[in-house]
Parts: structure tokens; C-alpha cells; sequence
């Protein structure tokens, strides 16, 4: 049995708009990692007039070491392209890229971007942090379905590319039977892009799954007590569910 939890839930065929899930969609909960996708939206806007901007080279101790999440922090490499650092955090939610990335650019434009695009609240608060003190943001974002659904009917296409090869698959995504780690030319009828957030009591996923013709903009957040499993198995029959319904037409 579930522990008490909330959940923030939206699937939206992107055609024809129809509601396809919905649960409490507005509801602003704790998103985790998620809210990299603003500082993703914001780096690709500023490759928009000059791509060369991707190929600057950023150093990782330029920032305190962080912890949890990614690749770069295991790479001998002192330094990647923004383009590399964007790709790291698309595919693997990599920390020290993120925070590499937020010093580069600074958390205001990428706030400022958030509010422009999240009509519901969702938002970036912090860069990433081993340790919460009491001066911090209490958590690293916020967001609720409506905003990420939003977002993935009309997400920006080099956003859209750094996702392509995102490797967490536990969520939701776990329900379409693809290779974590080899998904982004089509398998049959399905492709999915999606960003993910873990923390203590919570799980999110958003994204932008396509079956054949048809195509769905998603997001599943939930905040719990106690147990995992019963929440990702939730979160997974979400995904057979907007799964068949694609398939259904």
C-alpha cells in the first residue's frame, strides 16, 4: 500500500489537444532535476543567432565539486564544450554540468526563462548542492504537470536533441520497453524524450512520447512518504496507459 503522496499528473495528445491523463495537473510539487530543462530552453536560445557559442570550453573546477548524478565527475577531462556539458546533462542529469553550465550563464536568466515559459510556477530555485543548509532553497526545483506538458507540445528542438539519449528510464518510460542506453534512433513505432528528478520522496518525469503518427506530451510528478516501489509502479502503469492509448488511436 502507497504512503501518503501527491501526485501531478497530464498526458495531452499534441495534435488534437486531447486530454489523455489528468490528476490535480496545476498542483506545484518538488520536481528534483526537472528543472535543468530551463537552463537546457535557456542555452539553446543562446545558440539560436550563434551555435559557436556551443563550442566554448568550460573547466569543471571552476565550481565546488558535486556528487549524485552524472558522468563528468568519474572523466579525466578538466574541460567540455557547453554543447558536451548540455549533452551530459540531457543524458545522464549530470550536477557538476549543471553547475558549470548555471556559473557560466547565471541563475537569473535561466529563472527569467522559467517564469516566461511556466505560466503555473515551475522554476529553477538553485544550482545543485551536496548539502541543503538552512540559508539554501529547500529544494532544487519545483513544478507541476500543466507547465511540462506546455513545454512539450512546442519544446525547442536542441533541447529536444540533447534529450534524445536520456538513460533513466525507471519511470514512466519504463513502461515502453526500451534499451536505456540505445534509444534514440526509432525502435519500430516509438520514440520518447524525457527528463526525470529524483529525490528523497520524490519522482518526476516529463517528456514527449510519439507512437507512429501520434504523439503525447506528458508529465508524472509525485511527492511520498515511505516507499519507492509502489510510486514507480504507478508511475509505470501510467506509461502503459498513455502507451495504449496511442496505439489505440
Amino acid at each position: 500500500m502507497e504512503s501518503q503522496t501527491d501526485w501531478s499528473v497530464l498526458a495531452v495528445d499534441t495534435d488534437s489537444g486531447e486530454v489523455l491523463l489528468e490528476s490535480d495537473p496545476d498542483l506545484l510539487l518538488p520536481t528534483a532535476s526537472v528543472g535543468k530543462l530551463f537552463l537546457l530552453h535557456h542555452l539553446a536560445e543562446m545558440l539560436d543567432p550563434d551555435p559557436s557559442l556551443g563550442d566554448l570550453m568550460l573547466r569543471k573546477d571552476g565550481v565546488a565539486p558535486v556528487a549524485d548524478s552524472g558522468l563528468w565527475q568519474y572523466l579525466d577531462a578538466p574541460a567540455l564544450t557547453v554543447n558536451d556539458c548540455a549533452r551530459l546533462v540531457g543524458a545522464v542529469s549530470d550536477n557538476l554540468a549543471t553547475n558549470v553550465l548555471l556559473d557560466h550563464v547565471g541563475l537569473a536568466p535561466v529563472q527569467a526563462v522559467a517564469a516566461r515559459l511556466a505560466a503555473g510556477g515551475s522554476m529553477l530555485n538553485d544550482s545543485v548542492r551536496d548539502v541543503r543548509r538552512p540559508e539554501d532553497p529547500a529544494m532544487l526545483s519545483i513544478g507541476c504537470a500543466a507547465d511540462w506538458v506546455a513545454y512539450f507540445r512546442k519544446p525547442h528542438p536542441t533541447v529536444m536533441s540533447w534529450l534524445a539519449p536520456a538513460t533513466d528510464l525507471s519511470m514512466v518510460s519504463s513502461a515502453f520497453g526500451l534499451d536505456p542506453l540505445a534509444h534514440t534512433a526509432p525502435e519500430g513505432e516509438l520514440r520518447v524524450w524525457t527528463k526525470t528528478g529524483t529525490d528523497d520522496g520524490v519522482r518526476a518525469e516529463v517528456g514527449l512520447l510519439e507512437v507512429g503518427e501520434r504523439r503525447a506530451a506528458y508529465a508524472v510528478i509525485c511527492r511520498f512518504q515511505g516507499e519507492a516501489g509502489p510510486v514507480l509502479a504507478r508511475m509505470r502503469a501510467y506509461g502503459e496507459q498513455l502507451l495504449d492509448m496511442l496505439r489505440s488511436g
